[in-house]
Order: structure tokens, then C-alpha cells, then sequence
């Protein structure tokens, strides 16, 4: 064996508590910068162009709102984190190609192997790298992009109620026609106008119903909102109607100035995140509309759901991508690396088409959910080991 090809870096020594990691020998070292390098420039430059992008959109929205050029770059800040999970994977997969296929094309794996060093050891750092990654990965979608997207949603409307401001206080930041049904708890809602600035429903209507979803009791109202310190919810200057359950006859009506109704749990928050689509929600606000949908067995969950385990999918992602990258680096042509690259946008490409496809298969119900998101990872990895199969 080659000289400073010693015990594994990463390797768990026999006996011991604690990992190994020797000195990283001169392959390896040369290895990590040629691909870190290209790693590095690659995700600035994907980072840029989906930034680009983002402010393409959202450019007209800000500058009518008002905001000027610290707002600006306080949104682009607070946006930036929220690609991280995207960009990753592909870096890693552009910059592995572009930086195997230079070492391959200066016949440098050739060499190695010659020497009687095996593509695992050559690859040794990558996949420590990759590893790394995974862990990476799983703290992004878990808390770095859920801050982003959610302080991002923040700052846009702060910048819409801002450019409101001469107009009513129950105008500001309005939500009209926001209907929520609480299966469990068997209550409708709806609002005419809901003001995220005041934090006050205009125009309330709560239907009760019994368990066989008939009504009983029904709450109107002019004004109505939640009491954050005591909890349930305030009315002011409605009519409570009772029905027949049977006939749906109109028993008695009874107007009140003010009605507090403790059992009504409702978040607001909920209620706004529900005609959202599944990739602009964070993490968390997914978590909490699967479980609104899926307590009356809602289709419309599916692709909430899908989203949700697709982030948690993500997780091994860095892997499946060395996976593919090694094989398809080091047995291709020794032409341009930038060959390498093309390939890499044919891999995402497929990539994309297992996703659609997955998600299709989802909302027919013909795959759990949980089973759609890994569908796309899995195809990558058979993929990944008919690559390494080729090997020789």
C-alpha cells in the first residue's frame, strides 16, 4: 500500500471510544482542494441565480410597497438561508463531476489504482464529506429554513402594512373570505376579513355542529378574536341562533354586545396557512397542516404530506449524490469536465421526472405518502449501485 495510505480516515479503532482521524495524506489533501474549491464557486453561483430569480418576482411587490434599499437587502439576508437545503445537493453533484473528471482526465485515478489503491479509499474524504453533509442537511430543513421562510413571510407583510398605513386599521394586511373547518372539534368557520395587523376577524360566523355534522348552534358577529392570554375566543356585537337538529328550524336567536367562548381553540395562524402552497410553508407549518388535514382523512393532504417526508428524505441526499457522482466521474470519457456537468443537469433532470412522478402517485392514491417521498432516493440509489456495479 502506498505510503500515508494508513487506517481509515473516520475509522472507529478496535477498543477505543473515540474516532480515529490521522493526517489527511497528500491525495487526499489534493483531492479535498481541487473539489471544495469547485464546490465552493458552484454554490455561490446557484445561490445568485436562484436569488436572481426570487427578486425577479418579488422586485415589484417590495418597491410598491414602499421598501427601500436596506429593506431590500434585509429580505435578500433573511431569503439566502432558505435555498440552502435546495443548492446543496446540486453543488454537490456539479462540483463532484466537474473535480473527479479533471483528476480522471489527468489520468490521476490511474495512477492511484495502479499503485493497488482501491476507488473506496481514493474517495475516502468525499464520503466523510458527505456524511457531514447529511448531518448539514437535517439541521437546514429542521431549523435554518423554516427561521428563513417564515422571517422572510414576516418582513414582506411588515412591508405591506407599512405601505397601508393611511388606510383603516381593519383594512391593514386583510385576508378576505378565510374559511376553516375544525373536523374535530365539529365547528365552521367563516370570516369576511381577517386583519393580520390587528389580529381581529370582521364579519365571524361559527357554525356548531353535533356529530353527524348538523347544526345546532350558530355565532355571528361583527368583530370577533382570540384571547392569547386565557385562550378561546371573543365576540362583540353579534346574535347567537340555535337550530333543530332534525329540521334544521330556527329555535331562538338572542343578540349579545359581548361573548366570550372559551372552548374555541382555534389558531388564526392555522387558519391563514391553509390555501398555501406546500413549498412555500416551513417545515413546522407543514407538520401542522398534515395534522389539520389529516384528522378528517382529507385528500387535499397528500401534498402536504409528500413536501413533509420529502424534507426528512432529504436528510441522505448528500450520499445518493457521491453515489451517482463517483461511478459516473471516474468511468467516463476523458474529455472536457465540463462534460461532467451537463451530465449532472440530465441526473437532476431525471431526478425531477422521479419526483413528478412520485407525487402523481401519491395524490391517486396508489403510494402513501411517506413511501412517494422516498421513491425519488430510491430510484437515485438503484441508480447509484448499477454505477458502482460497473466499477472494475
Amino acid at each position: 500500500m502506498p505510503r500515508g495510505f494508513g487506517p481509515p480516515l473516520c475509522a472507529l479503532p478496535s477498543g477505543g471510544t473515540r474516532f480515529s482521524i490521522p493526517e489527511l495524506n497528500t491525495f487526499d489533501r489534493h483531492l479535498l482542494r481541487e473539489w471544495l474549491q469547485i464546490l465552493g464557486l458552484v454554490l455561490v453561483a446557484t445561490l445568485g441565480l436562484l436569488l436572481v430569480q426570487v427578486m425577479f418576482d418579488k422586485f415589484h411587490d417590495l418597491r410598491d410597497y414602499g421598501a427601500r434599499g436596506l429593506d431590500i437587502w434585509m429580505y435578500i439576508l433573511v431569503t439566502i438561508p432558505s435555498f440552502f437545503g435546495l443548492v446543496l445537493p446540486l453543488a454537490l453533484l456539479v462540483s463532484l463531476m466537474f473535480a473527479l473528471g479533471q483528476l480522471h482526465r489527468a489520468n490521476e485515478f490511474t495512477a492511484m489504482r495502479a499503485a493497488g489503491v482501491g476507488f473506496l479509499r481514493l474517495t475516502r474524504p468525499v464520503w466523510c464529506v458527505g456524511v457531514l453533509c447529511c448531518g448539514l442537511t437535517w439541521w437546514l430543513n429542521s431549523t435554518v429554513v423554516p427561521w428563513s421562510v417564515e422571517a422572510s413571510r414576516s418582513l414582506d407583510e411588515n412591508f405591506q402594512f407599512r405601505s397601508q398605513a393611511k388606510l383603516p386599521p381593519d383594512r391593514i394586511g386583510a385576508v378576505s373570505s378565510v374559511a376553516f373547518d375544525n373536523y374535530e372539534a365539529n365547528r365552521m368557520w367563516f370570516i369576511n376579513r381577517y386583519s393580520r395587523l390587528t389580529r381581529k376577524a370582521y364579519g365571524a360566523t361559527v357554525s356548531v355542529l353535533d356529530r353527524s355534522r348538523r347544526e345546532t348552534m350558530r355565532l355571528t358577529a361583527a368583530e370577533a378574536s382570540r384571547d392569547e392570554v386565557h385562550g378561546g375566543w371573543i365576540f362583540k356585537d353579534g346574535r347567537e341562533l340555535d337550530f333543530d337538529v332534525e329540521t334544521g328550524e330556527l329555535l331562538r336567536s338572542r343578540p349579545f354586545a359581548e361573548k366570550y367562548e372559551p372552548a374555541f381553540n382555534e389558531d388564526p395562524g392555522l387558519m391563514l396557512l391553509i390555501d398555501r402552497r406546500p413549498i412555500d410553508l416551513s417545515f413546522f407549518e407543514l407538520r401542522r397542516i398534515r395534522a389539520y388535514f389529516e384528522a378528517d382523512q382529507n385528500p387535499k393532504s397528500v401534498p402536504y404530506a409528500v413536501r413533509y417526508f420529502g424534507l426528512l428524505a432529504d436528510t441522505l441526499t448528500p450520499l445518493i449524490v457521491i453515489a451517482i457522482a463517483i461511478p459516473f466521474a471516474i468511468t467516463g470519457v476523458r474529455v472536457n469536465p465540463a462534460v461532467g456537468v451537463s451530465k449532472s443537469i440530465g441526473l437532476f433532470f431525471l431526478y425531477y421526472l422521479l419526483t413528478n412522478l412520485a407525487a402523481s402517485l401519491a395524490t391517486k392514491e396508489l403510494v402513501p405518502p411517506d413511501i412517494a417521498a422516498w421513491l425519488p432516493n430510491a430510484g437515485m440509489a438503484v441508480l447509484a449501485t448499477w454505477f458502482f456495479a460497473r466499477l472494475r
